[in-house]
C-alpha cells in the first residue's frame, strides 16, 4: 500500500486528507528466452502467480515443468526455465485480451480449446456452508479493508478456507491461488474456488484446467460463462451473499440446508 494527499468531499465540508492505494506493477514474464506476456499485477505471491499463469495457460503440467525462476523486483521481471517435453517446437497459442479489469491476456493451446472435456465430479457442499465461506472470505482481506483496490480469490473446503489470495486483477488472484495449490501439492477434486469478481469466460477456462468444478462469486457471471459452465459441467454460483445465492449451473452439487 501507498499513501496519497488527497481531498475528502463529505456533505459541505471539504478538507486534505491521507488515503492508502493498493500498489500495482507490470511483471513481464519471460519463457525459455522469449517475452510472454506482461501482466498487471500487485506485487505480492508473484511467484504463486507465474506458476498458476503458466498452468492455466498449459505451458506446464506441474510445478516439476519449470526448471528455474527468478523474480526480478528491480526491472519486475519472471524469467523462466521450463520444460518443453510435449509442446509443439513453437509455443503457438491463441491470444484472448480478457474482459478483465487492466491489460489482460489469457493463452489457450488450441488442444484445450478443442478438447472440452465434461467433469463429472466433484464436492457435494451445502448452500448454508457456501454461505458462510463466502462471509468469511469477504472479510479476509486486509488489503481490500485498507484500500478498497483489491480482488481476492481462495481455494476453500467444507471445512475452511485453504488458499487466500488478493490481487489488482481477479485473473491474477485466481491464477495465485492455483499456483499456490500447485505448489503445496493439494488436490482440487474436492474444492471449491471463491471469487469477489465477475465470472467470465476465461476464468471458467482456468478452472476447467485446474479441475475445480465449483465456483462462487458475490458477483455475477457472464453469458459465456455460462455457457460454458453447461458445456462442461461445472457449478456456477453467482450474487453469494447473506443466505442467498443464484445457481446457473451444477445445482445437483449443492445440497440445501
Amino acid at each position: 500500500m501507498e499513501e496519497f494527499n488527497v481531498e475528502l468531499i463529505n456533505k459541505e465540508s471539504r478538507e486534505n486528507g491521507l488515503v492508502k492505494i493498493t500498489v500495482e506493477v507490470p511483471l513481464t514474464i519471460e519463457v525459455n528466452g522469449r517475452e510472454l506476456a506482461t501482466l498487471l499485477c500487485s506485487p505480492v505471491d508473484m511467484d504463486d502467480m507465474v506458476r498458476g499463469f503458466l498452468y492455466t495457460a498449459g505451458l506446464i503440467n506441474d510445478v516439476d515443468g519449470i526448471k528455474k525462476m527468478i523474480i526480478d523486483e528491480e526491472r519486475w521481471k519472471a524469467q523462466l526455465d521450463i520444460l518443453e517435453e510435449g509442446l509443439p517446437e513453437e509455443l503457438v497459442f491463441k491470444r484472448i485480451y480478457t474482459s478483465g479489469c487492466g491489460k489482460g491476456v489469457v493463452f489457450h493451446s488450441p488442444f484445450d480449446l478443442i478438447q472440452r472435456s465434461r467433469m463429472d465430479f466433484g464436492p457435494q457442499i451445502s448452500s448454508q456452508r457456501i454461505n458462510e465461506l463466502m462471509k468469511e472470505f469477504l472479510n479476509y482481506s486486509s488489503e481490500y479493508r485498507n484500500t478498497r483496490g483489491v480482488h481476492s480469490a481462495a481455494l476453500a473446503g467444507a471445512s475452511g478456507i485453504d488458499i487466500f489470495r488478493d490481487d489488482v486483477g481477479r485473473h491474477n488472484a485466481i491464477d495465485k491461488v492455483i499456483g499456490q495449490a500447485l505448489q503445496r501439492g493439494i488436490s482440487r477434486d474436492d474444492k471449491i474456488m471463491l471469487t469477489s469478481g465477475r465470472i467470465s469466460s476465461e476464468i471458467i477456462s482456468k478452472l476447467m484446467r485446474s479441475r475445480i468444478t465449483v465456483i462462487a462469486s458475490s458477483g455475477a457471471p457472464t453469458n459465456q460463462a455460462v455457457k460454458m459452465a453447461r458445456e462442461i459441467n461445472l457449478t456456477v454460483l453467482g450474487f453469494v451473499r447473506g443466505s442467498q445465492m443464484c445457481i446457473f449451473n451444477g445445482g445437483e452439487r449443492i445440497t440445501t440446508g
